[in-house]
């Protein structure tokens, strides 16, 4: 959970339309009844039944972390359960689980349905490498801290906090020094101070970042940089190891300079977040190269075919821009959480919210037949569920949290960084923003009530927005900035330019070297097999193509339309010798629909690609 709406002006945003909002309608609508229904499917419920009533059947599942997938829903239903339109049996179900939790939990706090099964050999905290127990807490705390905040309701956090106090008991400064093998509970903890006041929460998730790379974990199956646990945190020369893991932990860690003031902390953040940013993120901000360890990878090591790219990994990597961003007050980290919102985050989930992507490629081959989280069976392309079903839960709570990272306050700065129809309030400035972002570059600020002294509005131009202008005035890339005594009825109108841009990739990434992908505002866009009769692999792009694209409405979506190339023929052999400059201009034209990234795999299971070709002149 979030704290960017939490502020000194004390900040309110409300999402009033357009696509963020439609999202979270489909959130409500269709992915959190379909969340329920697998939960139950799956024996989450009866997993915390069974501790008091052993008759319900041995434990389901093979991973002792599925108590999460509870915790994240919670945390998303916390956010709507009390709405007008809340979710068919959302209510129902949050008050089972809860009290669920609250009969299951030990005497002395601790609460792990599969640690605490009396069938299960394995004791607690005896497997901290696997046993995720602290990663589970971290959940919980988050949905505690959300249900408490938003819904006024303190059972979760009463609970959480029993369990938070025995870890604190049992590995705080007096105690045993130790890390967890998933690094997620430091930024639970620090939220959990922000949420009490009580500082021993903040002092352990120091600890956990400070002791993790010093020995404090047994390795077993993976080495050291998996964990990111083979140096100290602050020694990290890169983004390494278990890409979900190494995100929460960099989010982590920045929560606790946020709180602390820690320049060392800030200074290894931003040298990691500049590393990644420049050698190991993928063009739609996917963040993981290998299916091996989920891994990230080395620099520039980003295939397209191979991308693993996890949903879970896109939301960690926003967690960390947007605390990156409360941190230092730059645009460019906004930048980046944009990037992946609109791709490698909005990709997971289907156009119909009930079928999720585990991995996010960005290219599928004719004969590919791995499905999405390398499960066997099912559909070929997003399933309705998971064995580890980490990213569906995880979807569902941010989907709820989307107006929470659209604008922060502070110094009599209200800062406006994702642009949607929304309504803002900071103190005593209310502002309503109408777009058609991110189809359209017009974005209005209307003032609805204004205080009589000055007040500044800072509106981010992204990175891709050379052109941008404010009011008719040329603006610079970065936080346009107007300062005034505004009044009610005052306008600001921001353009920001929206044609499609070719974008090559750096010539150590061999993987799309020689190829073209095509970007309009946000949204990386893909070319699928359905949407052109030549084989997507011997299509050819040049940039000047990629300019006289046209933008057309289907359905509730912009598509580009232009004109590639088709390449002769490759030759029959996989390995020609090449005796001479081998041809490579095109043999004929074809006109090709490009989709926005995040809505392929919504039909049949065929080819697609992001980069393609570019056309040489011979």
């Amino acid at each position: 959970m979030s704290h960017g709406t939490e502020s000194e002006l004390g900040l309110s945003v409300q999402l009033t339309g357009g696509l963020l909002h439609d999202w979270q309608q489909r959130n409500r609508q269709a992915t959190i009844p379909h969340a329920i229904t697998e939960l139950r499917k799956a024996g989450n419920l009866e997993n915390l039944r069974r501790l008091a009533d052993p008759s319900v059947g041995p434990y389901r599942g093979r991973y002792p972390f599925l108590d999460t997938d509870l915790y994240k829903t919670l945390e998303g239903l916390a956010y709507e359960v009390d709405r007008d339109d809340a979710p068919a049996g959302a209510r129902e179900f949050f008050d089972e689980v809860v009290e669920l939790l609250e009969q299951a939990q030990a005497e002395d706090g601790y609460l792990n349905s599969y640690f605490q099964d009396p069938d299960q050999p394995k004791q607690p905290w005896s497997d901290l490498g696997w046993g995720h127990e602290l990663y589970n807490l971290g959940h919980l705390i988050q949905a505690a801290v959300a249900a408490n905040r938003r819904l006024s309701d303190g059972r979760l956090l009463t609970i959480a906090r029993r369990f938070a106090d025995l870890v604190v008991r049992k590995y705080g400064e007096h105690g045993e020094e130790i890390v967890d093998g998933h690094p997620e509970v430091e930024m639970a903890l620090v939220e959990l101070y922000r949420e009490t006041g009580d500082e021993d929460y903040l002092t352990q998730a120091r600890l956990f970042v400070d002791r993790r790379g010093r020995g404090k974990l047994k390795h077993t199956i993976f080495p050291g940089e998996y964990f990111q646990d083979h140096v100290p945190f602050r020694e990290l020369p890169s983004v390494t190891g278990h890409a979900v893991r190494m995100a929460y932990l960099a989010a982590g860690a920045a929560d606790v300079h946020l709180e602390t003031g820690d320049p060392t902390l800030l200074a290894a953040l931003e040298r990691l977040w500049a590393d990644m940013v420049a050698t190991k993120l993928y063009l739609t901000g996917g963040l993981g190269s290998r299916h091996s360890d989920e891994a990230i990878g080395d620099r520039y090591e980003l295939p397209s075919e191979r991308a693993y790219a996890e949903t879970c990994a896109a939301i960690a990597t926003m967690q960390w821009a947007w605390r990156m961003f409360r941190a230092t007050g730059k645009a460019s980290y906004l930048d980046v959480y944009e990037t992946v919102l609109y791709n490698a985050y909005a990709v997971g989930l289907s156009a119909d919210g009930s079928a999720f992507f585990y991995d996010n490629p960005l290219q599928r081959r004719p004969d590919h037949e791995q499905r999405s989280g390398a499960e066997d069976g099912g559909e070929l392309l997003r399933r309705a569920w998971f064995g580890c079903p980490c990213c569906p839960p995880n979807i569902i709570r941010w989907m709820s949290e989307l107006q929470d990272h659209v604008a922060d306050a502070r110094d009599n700065i209200l800062y406006v960084g994702i642009y949607a129809d929304a309504r803002i309030t900071a103190g005593d400035l209310t502002v309503n923003v109408t777009t058609d972002y991110p189809w359209n570059g017009e974005i209005t600020l209307t003032v609805e009530n204004a205080p009589s002294e000055e007040r500044t509005i800072a509106l981010r131009i992204p990175r891709w927005a050379s052109d941008a202008q404010l009011d008719g005035q040329s603006v610079d890339v970065g936080w346009a900035v107007t300062t005034r005594s505004f009044k009610r009825g005052d306008v600001l109108r921001l353009t920001l330019p929206m044609g499609p841009r070719a974008h090559g990739s750096h010539p150590y990434l061999d993987a799309t070297r020689g190829a073209i992908a095509v970007a309009r505002g946000p949204l990386v866009y893909c070319v699928e097999q359905q949407d052109v009769e030549t084989p997507v692999d011997d299509l050819l792009l040049t940039p000047t193509a990629v300019t006289k694209a046209t933008a057309r409405q289907q359905d509730d979506h912009l598509v580009l339309e232009l004109t590639a190339g088709v390449a002769p023929a490759p030759p029959p052999e996989l390995y020609p010798v090449i005796t001479e400059q081998t041809p490579g201009s095109a043999i004929d034209e074809v006109p090709v629909t490009f989709t926005p990234y995040f809505l392929w795999g919504n039909r049949q299971a065929l080819a697609m690609r992001v980069w393609l070709r570019t056309e040489r002149d011979d």
